[in-house]
């Protein structure tokens, strides 16, 4: 197996498919890049069991088709440190992998193409077409609110949910919810629920680009797979039951509170500052025309942020996680943000004053 690449069309795909690769395994060949040569096409595969990338690159080929596997670490960092607009020569025979380029040589070790794992085969019940950069603002208003190893393993994740021209994002780690959804233009979409793991909703974001360009999107019962014109993401979804995101969503509040975003970030920011760094509350008083954040620390410390708000109704105080809003703050669009509150010991809901595609719920804390 030959082939010769120049270095820089070869470094990009060889960085998307070695985001997969684990560096610890219990499988030495999961710390391995696949190889193959198909024609005048090099096609690289990375894996963790769990989330599978395969890219592909032109090449100039010769002595046949052939796979291999080789370190993708090692790989990668040979590649990156090699001159700009350098040509790279690969080759491979018995157990050994050879790359030279210039005066510069590398002998890596192999393990055999047949021993790498691929993905089961799988059919997929839910096909559309997207655009990429809206699949990602979907998924960057919602990401931030999954759990992070949490016994309940279902929440270590994300709810794409399909229903009726609409896609749904979801993520909650039980203290606080986020969601976001966008119109599908595809008639007749049936209704599923999957959950897309933490590691697959973090590859993603790194892989979607800012550019519009279409992605399609697959989803079966246990996988789903995100394509573009040069990679293929496909993650195994987590086999679990979402919680029900809609009897989070609070209903019946009245105290309606409209702020400018950036000075509400602003003043949540310093406030924090000084808050426990454990704990991270904040207490929030609320009365006509103005809201006061309050945030203390166990030395004694204080700061204290009034800023002006519409607000009309009665007194209130409520504490909240001050990251969890941060979080919210950060991620929003508009330049005003609606706090709807019932009480002191209700969950706030959270939205975009002029838009309706996503909202965010947070739970009180007791200060």
């Amino acid at each position: 197996m030959k082939f010769n690449v120049s270095r820089d069309a070869f470094l990009k795909p060889l960085q998307v498919v070695s985001g997969a690769v684990e560096r610890r395994h219990t499988l030495p060949i999961l710390s391995n890049l696949l190889l193959q040569i198909e024609g005048d096409r090099l096609r690289l595969t990375g894996t963790d069991l769990e989330v599978e990338l395969v890219s592909s690159v032109a090449v100039n080929a010769a002595g046949g088709d052939g796979a291999v596997t080789v370190p993708a670490k090692k790989l990668v960092d040979i590649v990156r440190s090699l001159p700009e607009d350098s040509n790279i020569e690969f080759s491979a025979e018995e157990d050994k992998a050879f790359v030279r380029s210039g005066r510069s040589k590398f002998k890596l070790s192999t393990l055999p193409a047949d021993d790498f794992p691929n993905i089961d085969d799988w059919t997929s019940d839910i096909n559309f077409v997207s655009d990429q950069v809206v699949l990602k603002r979907l998924m960057e208003k919602t990401h931030f609110s999954m759990a992070n190893q949490d016994v309940r393993y279902y929440l270590n994740g994300m709810l794409f949910e399909t229903d009726n021209g609409m896609l749904r994002s979801v993520a909650t780690d039980g203290h606080r919810l986020a969601m976001s959804s966008c119109a599908v233009e595809q008639p007749g979409l049936a209704q599923k629920q999957v959950i897309v793991p933490r590691k697959g909703v973090v590859e993603l974001l790194r892989l979607l680009g800012e550019e519009e360009a279409e992605v399609s999107v697959a989803i079966g019962n246990n996988h789903i797979r995100i394509e573009n014109e040069t990679i293929v993401f496909t993650s195994k979804l987590v086999d679990g039951r979402f919680p029900d995101y809609r009897r989070v969503l609070p209903s019946g509040g009245d105290k309606i509170v409209v702020a400018d975003r950036d000075l509400l970030r602003q003043a949540f920011g310093r406030a924090s500052i000084l808050s426990n760094e454990k704990f991270r509350g904040v207490r929030l008083n609320l009365a006509s025309g103005e809201l006061c954040i309050t945030a203390t620390n166990p030395e004694q410390e204080q700061a204290e942020e009034v800023i002006e708000v519409d607000y009309q109704g009665e007194e209130l105080e409520i504490g909240f996680n001050v990251s969890y809003l941060l979080d919210v703050l950060n991620n929003v669009d508009d330049n005003e943000i609606r706090f709807t509150l019932a009480d002191s010991n209700s969950s706030a809901l959270i939205e975009p004053n002029h838009d309706d595609s996503c909202c965010y719920v947070v739970m009180p804390m007791r200060l």
